[in-house]
């Protein structure tokens, strides 16, 4: 170990790591530790966890193992003891369109539980994360913000761009060619010759969908080194922003810098104007709230849906623009987003991050640059609000969001077409049963009623494919994949299962969408929605036991971040300071 690290040794007795390393009680731990190999020194130092959510499920996280390998080195040669260890992941791409999807976002909460119950067991007192699939981001995240030891956060990259008869692909084409197949414009060989080369590498899905949404979220709300979120998965670069994260974490242990200090009211805020200046996923809408509910501040999705009415829409990203997340990386990363939105006064320029430096110093040098159009200057937008829109009405007394990125008209009018599962409304759309200026419903899909909040990407992308689009709309109390686009308006609440709105509604009525003005309204009087309300019954999902009615008694509204225990304002001690 180098003689500048030597000099700066930890006290124990302020770190979690002394319960289970120092004094004569604590051998029978140590002799677990000299089993795996550990030296007196190395059971001295802070003992950091590395935590990746590594697996052969899916592209996105099969470049994470690599990833942590060098955060570890990084570690080690800072002065501290890296002790590697997994989580779950449901990767979205595979679930969607199916039951399996109810399994996404309660991922999200097992993971954050799951880090959680490792570090508390073992006694760690630092962490580096590594996440690939949509809720392991905001699931790490919000582990690190819950257990407010020092932690880095970092993203495991991108999927390389596919490529199919000159164009660049995503998955979110191959999702969208299904449509196309169903409506007779796609052949089954040419289906099958795009989903064979749509996602050539590891990584995560290459648009502005919810991983890297998330990713650059990380970036701008701190928690993550600039740059780190650019590179795609296969690119070596990562491992050195790898080792450097795992140096990063022993340099705030060292200052006591924690994520608390960091993930403040501003720094979310900060995050929103990412997304909204991306035009990034829907998603964000869930899981900035349930960050901030680790930390205690309140932010729920109208606080954010606020910050993405005053922010423009300046990164021309799929699924609603024309570029995918390496060429965002090839024009310098979300460094060159968040320094054109502090150049137009949007960024709080004065927040903390993991580098012990302010948003504002970690940008100097950075430059907007020339000769290309991925990201615009604030003072020419692509649009002047957010591609990302929070809506609120008679329909969504707690709120809506819905992505406009893309869309030619931010409004609808149109006839209610009900379903109460996606499985029906995929089915109706694939046998093209519905009909232009329809507003498709899908309800019983929320949190509780689902229970999980599916995904509709499947659904969504099928109505593109057919050249539908834009004529029609799609409203419901679950949520869409980060790739979805059209009218599509989600986490409509409240729910269908407690009685909410979009569980009154009866095929024929009117329903009016207005992203410009922020509502939603059904064309209904309050005494109609109240005799409805009166006469309905609740339904009794078919989960009956396990994990998932088990998410389902807990599970908050989607209005506060679907969250499942009551956060930072009911602790009466931080895992940090035990």
């Amino acid at each position: 170990m180098p003689d500048d690290i030597r000099k700066h040794a930890f006290d124990k007795s302020k770190l979690p790591s002394r319960h289970v390393t120092v004094g004569p009680e604590r051998a029978p731990h140590r002799s677990y530790l000299y089993a795996m190999g550990l030296t007196d020194e190395q059971i001295a130092q802070p003992l950091v966890g590395v935590v990746t959510t590594w697996n052969e499920a899916a592209p996105c996280n099969i470049a994470l193992m690599r990833q942590a390998q060098a955060a570890k080195k990084g570690v080690a040669a800072s002065g501290g003891t890296p002790r590697e260890f997994t989580t779950i992941t449901v990767t979205d791409g595979i679930a969607m369109g199916h039951a399996g999807m109810k399994s996404s976002l309660v991922s999200r909460e097992i993971i954050a539980d799951s880090v959680e119950l490792t570090m508390r067991g073992h006694c760690y007192d630092a962490m580096v994360g590594f996440a690939g699939c949509d809720k392991a981001l905001p699931g790490l995240m919000m582990a690190m913000v819950r257990l407010n030891v020092p932690a880095v956060f970092m993203y495991g990259g991108s999927i390389l761009p596919g490529r199919f008869r000159g164009k660049d692909v995503t998955v979110g084409d191959v999702f969208e060619a299904v449509g196309a197949h169903s409506a007779g414009t796609m052949s089954d060989a040419d289906l099958h010759e795009l989903e064979c080369v749509a996602c050539p590498s590891a990584g995560s899905c290459g648009g502005q969908f919810t991983a890297n949404t998330m990713a650059c979220v990380s970036e701008a709300i701190g928690l993550a080194l600039p740059g780190s979120a650019g590179a795609p998965a296969p690119y070596d670069s990562r491992d050195a922003y790898a080792e450097a994260s795992g140096e990063a974490v022993m340099a705030l242990l060292r200052r006591g810098l924690r994520p608390r200090d960091i993930v403040t009211r501003r720094a979310l805020e900060n995050a929103a104007m990412v997304v909204a200046a991306s035009g990034g996923s829907t998603n964000a809408g869930l899981h900035l709230p349930a960050i901030a509910h680790e930390a205690g501040i309140d932010f729920d999705l109208h606080a954010v849906a606020e910050i993405f009415k005053r922010t423009p829409y300046i990164a021309d990203m799929k699924p609603g623009g024309r570029y995918i997340a390496k060429d965002l990386f090839d024009v310098g990363g979300v460094a060159v987003l968040m320094k054109a939105l502090l150049d137009g006064g949007f960024l709080h320029g004065d927040c903390l991050t993991v580098t012990g430096k302010t948003i504002a110093e970690n940008l100097q040098g950075v430059t907007l640059p020339k000769n290309q159009d991925v990201v615009r200057p604030t003072s020419a937008p692509i649009t002047a609000t957010g591609g990302v829109v929070g809506l609120r009405g008679n329909l969504a007394p707690q709120g809506a969001i819905v992505k406009v990125a893309g869309l030619k008209s931010q409004k609808f009018r149109g006839i209610a077409r009900c379903f109460d599962r996606e499985e029906d409304a995929f089915a109706a759309v694939e046998a093209k049963n519905y009909k232009a200026g329809e507003v498709i419903v899908i309800r019983y899909e929320g949190p509780r009623g689902g229970p999980g909040m599916r995904e509709m990407l499947s659904t969504t992308s099928a109505i593109y494919g057919q050249g539908m689009g834009e004529k029609v709309a799609l409203i419901t109390d679950g949520r869409f994949s980060g790739a979805t686009r059209g009218f599509c308006v989600g986490h409509v609440g409240p729910e269908a299962a407690v009685g909410g709105p979009i569980g009154l509604l009866r095929d024929g009525d009117i329903i009016a969408l207005d992203a410009e003005a922020g509502t939603l309204n059904v064309e209904l009087s309050d005494a109609e929605l109240a005799a409805r309300r009166k006469a309905w019954q609740p339904r009794q999902h078919d989960y009956q036991s396990g994990a998932l009615w088990k998410y389902a008694q807990t599970v908050g509204d989607a209005e506060q971040g679907a969250v499942t225990h009551p956060g930072a304002k009911a602790e009466t001690h931080v895992y940090a300071d035990i």
